[in-house]
């Protein structure tokens, strides 16, 4: 049964009350209606969940991130969701593709509308990977909030595309697992993962100095600025301004092209000498450092902490799908990377524990139950991958007969590297595994031709843009051969990719929905469990709870990554272990 959460047709959207309506979904929209307002909505949730309990509901709204928050709050929590506006960019992209056979049109448009600039800066500095600097909000305010009526056509339109398509049961699980991701990401982000301030404070006060005041660097970096200027004989270098590092740099005989780790670090390693080899090593050793500690400083100091921790709590922002494969994104903050100098501030409080669980190796497996290559389904069983390969490759004389040599080789096959070690072992892979091989090769060529892809439940690629195609039609002159070569070669590494690691994405939203679903399920001497999922990055979670949960809890994350498995392939010859260590600090899970 699905229930349609949004505004009222009728409703005032500048009166001081929020105002919801509920509709009780019918493909002929004779569904019943009621409407309450804000205060009321949890209560009303309540009573439907306590009421149908022989029956699933599944709860239909606009956008998670804007209505599940205010259910937590009133101490809320809902077993299903139906993201209207996470599924309607699934659909919309599959529509793009004639093999899907997917017709979907919205009859609403979900996404959010961009305000003007605001005119202020955010209260911290933006990090590598998270959007610019100046880019806007989407409106959430209420006047932009859809009704229910129209979001119930929305539905019927997505049920309905669902059902027409030819793989319909794939496109229905991947709705459902899409929208039970946004409900974890949002009750990671309402309960936050635990996070010491004073270890965090203690670590930074040990590495960088007492706190700076505004605009000010710490004193270590201080220290190491001033060092960096000495060694290169450049007092007025700045350095923070890569132009200005690297000018600095080119004036001392540092011949690099950026200020890169891996240029410095190459730089010194082609020196010839000993004694040239250790002259190059104190000249980019403060350099070196001084990149560290600007790293820290920037990306999880202590204005960091001002701004996302609060009350011993780190409260991660993702993104559902906010990558193309399905991988998630973070909104700032840097949830999709927390450094390892700064996990020791990961602690457990007393009685608590942390379940940190890894995947093993998720993408070759995929690959393995995705071209149904039964020898590397047979390398992976219950152990290493990479060492089954390498004991395959012994046992048959193959080159392949180490697991750096099986770990370079099955990297160069599903990212499309064919060069160097990775392009002169492929050749055996081939022949060890020619199923795989055969798989991504496939992808790879309906990407050269400028095709899409899709994931095992039916997450399509985007369609490479209208100057893609007018570069391929190009072939004038040899330069713009080449150019078009080119492009068909990297698009080519995309859709390679992309089947795989958009799968990888599915099975690690349908492990953590089989974890969800089981922690509120299951119970410890007749008590419900307390242990969240407090984080997650790609094909590694963390769970936080009383130590009397743990085992319980250990047990339940092996279990689920074994029912994600059979929830996407079924009974199928490739299993997906996982590490799970149990600790009172992330700094030693790893």
């Amino acid at each position: 049964m699905y229930i349609v959460i949004g505004a009222p047709d009728t409703a005032d959207q500048s009166a001081a009350t929020v105002m919801w309506e509920a509709i009780t979904y019918t493909p002929d929209g004779s569904g019943t209606r009621r409407i309450f307002s804000s205060e009321q909505l949890p209560d009303f949730i309540r009573l439907v969940t306590s009421s149908n309990r022989s029956q699933t509901v599944r709860w239909a709204w606009a956008d998670t991130t804007e209505i599940y928050p205010l259910l937590l709050t009133a101490g809320v929590s809902v077993a299903r969701c139906h993201d209207l506006l996470l599924v309607q960019r699934i659909l919309e992209t599959a529509a793009t593709r004639p093999q899907n056979q997917v017709d979907f049109s919205p009859t609403h448009n979900l996404e959010p509308r961009p305000q003007a600039p605001s005119g202020h800066l955010p209260p911290v500095a933006q990090m590598l990977g998270q959007d610019s600097l100046f880019d806007t909000a989407p409106d959430k305010s209420p006047d932009a909030r859809p009704s229910a009526t129209l979001l119930a056509a929305e539905l019927h339109a997505q049920l309905t595309a669902i059902e027409a398509a030819p793989h319909a049961g794939r496109l229905k699980l991947l709705a459902a697992a899409e929208s039970q991701g946004a409900l974890i990401a949002a009750e990671i982000k309402f309960f936050g993962m635990p996070w010491n301030r004073q270890i965090h404070e203690q670590l930074l006060t040990h590495t960088l100095g007492n706190r700076p005041g505004a605009y000010e660097r710490p004193y270590e970096m201080e220290k190491c600025a001033a060092l960096i200027a000495q060694r290169l004989a450049a007092p007025q270098v700045n350095p923070d301004s890569p132009a200005s590092l690297l000018k600095a740099m080119h004036n001392a005989g540092i011949r690099v092209e950026s200020t890169r780790k891996w240029q410095l670090v190459a730089w010194v390693d082609v020196a010839t000498g000993q004694e040239e080899r250790y002259r190059r090593q104190e000249l980019i050793e403060p350099i070196l450092r001084y990149k560290k500690l600007h790293r820290l400083f920037t990306a999880n100091g202590w204005a960091w902490l001002d701004a996302w921790v609060h009350d011993n709590r780190f409260y991660p922002s993702y993104e559902v799908g906010g990558v193309v494969t399905g991988r998630w994104g973070a909104h700032g903050g840097g949830a999709m990377q927390i450094p390892k100098d700064v996990r020791q501030a990961v602690q457990a409080e007393a009685g608590m524990t942390l379940l940190v669980a890894d995947a093993a190796q998720v993408e070759p497996r995929i690959l393995a139950a995705m071209s149904g290559d039964q020898a590397l389904a047979v390398a992976a069983r219950g152990r290493d991958l990479y060492a089954g390969i390498a004991e395959i490759g012994e046992r048959t004389g193959s080159p392949l007969d180490s697991r750096d040599a099986a770990k370079i080789v099955m990297l160069g096959a599903m990212y499309g590297a064919t060069s160097g070690d990775s392009g002169r072992l492929l050749p055996h892979f081939r022949k060890l595994f020619p199923r795989a091989m055969e798989f991504t090769e496939a992808a790879a060529s309906v990407g050269e031709h400028g095709g899409q892809v899709t994931t095992f439940l039916g997450r399509t690629s985007p369609a490479p843009s209208s100057t893609w195609f007018a570069t391929q039609r190009d072939t004038s002159t040899a330069e713009s051969e080449r150019q078009a070569q080119s492009l068909a070669k990297s698009q080519g590494r995309f859709t390679r990719n992309f089947v795989v690691q958009g799968t990888a994405a599915e099975w690690a939203l349908c492990w953590m929905g089989q974890m969800r679903k089981r922690l509120r399920e299951e119970k410890l001497f007749g008590h419900a469990l307390s242990t969240r999922l407090v984080y997650f990055l790609h094909d590694e979670v963390m769970l936080y709870g009383p130590q009397r949960e743990a085992k319980v809890c250990e047990r339940i994350v092996r279990e689920s990554a074994e029912d994600a498995a059979k929830l996407l392939f079924g009974q199928i010859p490739v299993d997906f272990p996982v590490t799970v260590v149990a600790t009172d600090n992330y700094a030693k899970a790893k």
